[in-house]
């Protein structure tokens, strides 16, 4: 590697030996020339050949003398300025580069999953990779899939509402009716009000679906691209709305059971292509070993409790993002989370 800068003056190419600036700023920090030479580890005529050779490139006069000693000239002072600032920048440089790059791993999760599920996938994912730098992405289903195919996220937790979406299934949430404590379904043949995310939705389309089935005529009382904004329509008493379960109750809202069903919602992990085999073999196990744990699958009482239908699937590959059954999938689903 060479040890000099190089300077474009009139069209003429000059340069800067880094060797001769360190040997300037170490005068400067030392108090002398002698001293410098021992801290540089060269003899005293070599030093002052450094600043010679500095000083006939520059064609300036860097040193006067001082007594018995030398100081810096008013063009040494600059020229001592702008050879700590390359040093400095030099040495920045070269330690970006030579030190190597720190592995992220970028994981995206749906909100639904944010809560309780992603903190278990990333406090294993730092258990198994300590050097590792864990990032997460929360965004709803579609847009992570997305992102995913285009290598922006190396897996994400995903809801597949339509059944076609990529990935492994690593458990079900039910579909689950909330509404506020004093709310009640309408009568009399008056509209159903449903809070709903915004399309598209297949959560939304279910509800809609199931509503109309059982003979209610329904409109969309309130719509939110977040959960919160949901939750806090539903909390207002706008009407009722059709979210995932994973266990535990919203604050300030209570479960309908006397609505239609709507039935269950798959968990998918997605992963990129090229993607560490032991990355994604590390947020499986996590993920299935969550939810069958929350699920309780020993008892169909306690999974019923738990929120959660386990998978309890043998281990398989994941199909890829795009590369599903041999056919792409991305942007074929309109997944509403």
């Amino acid at each position: 590697m060479t040890n000099k800068t190089y300077l474009n003056n009139g069209g003429m190419g000059k340069t800067l030996d880094l060797d001769h600036l360190r040997t300037l700023v170490a005068i400067a920090e030392c108090g002398g020339f002698s001293k410098a030479a021992v801290v540089l580890h060269i003899s005293q005529p070599a030093l002052s050949q450094h600043v010679r050779l500095l000083e006939r490139g520059l064609k300036l006069r860097l040193f006067v003398k001082n007594g018995r000693g030398m100081k810096f000239t008013e063009e040494g002072e600059r020229v001592l300025a702008e050879a700590r600032q390359i040093l400095a920048v030099h040495d920045e440089a070269l330690e970006r580069l030579l030190d190597p790059p720190r592995q992220s791993i970028v994981v995206g999760s749906s909100e639904h999953s944010a809560e309780q599920l992603l903190p278990e996938l990333i406090r294993a994912l730092r258990a198994a990779f300590p050097d590792a730098q864990t990032r997460f992405e929360i965004g709803r289903s579609t847009q992570l899939e997305e992102a995913v195919a285009r290598g922006v996220v190396d897996f994400a937790v995903i809801l597949a509402s339509r059944g076609t979406e990529g990935g492994r299934e690593i458990g079900r949430f039910p579909l689950t009716w909330w509404a506020a404590p004093d709310w009640e379904p309408p009568v009399d043949g008056e509209t159903f009000p449903l809070v709903a995310f915004e399309e598209p939705c297949a959560m939304r389309e279910r509800a809609l679906a199931a509503l109309a089935t059982d003979g209610y005529r329904a409109v969309v009382a309130g719509q939110s691209a977040t959960l919160e904004g949901v939750l806090a329509g539903v909390r207002a008493g706008l009407g009722a709305a059709v979210l995932p379960s994973i266990g535990g109750v919203p604050a300030g809202l209570v479960t309908r059971p006397d609505l239609p069903p709507v039935g269950t919602v798959g968990v998918h992990l997605v992963a990129r292509q090229g993607l560490d085999p032991a990355i994604e073999l590390t947020a499986l196990e996590a993920g299935e070993t969550f939810l069958s744990q929350v699920a309780h699958p020993s008892s169909r009482s306690g999974a019923e409790r738990s929120g959660i239908a386990p998978v309890g699937a043998a281990p398989r590959p994941v199909a890829r993002t795009g590369q599903r059954d041999g056919s792409s999938t991305v942007g074929a689903t309109d997944d509403e989370l």
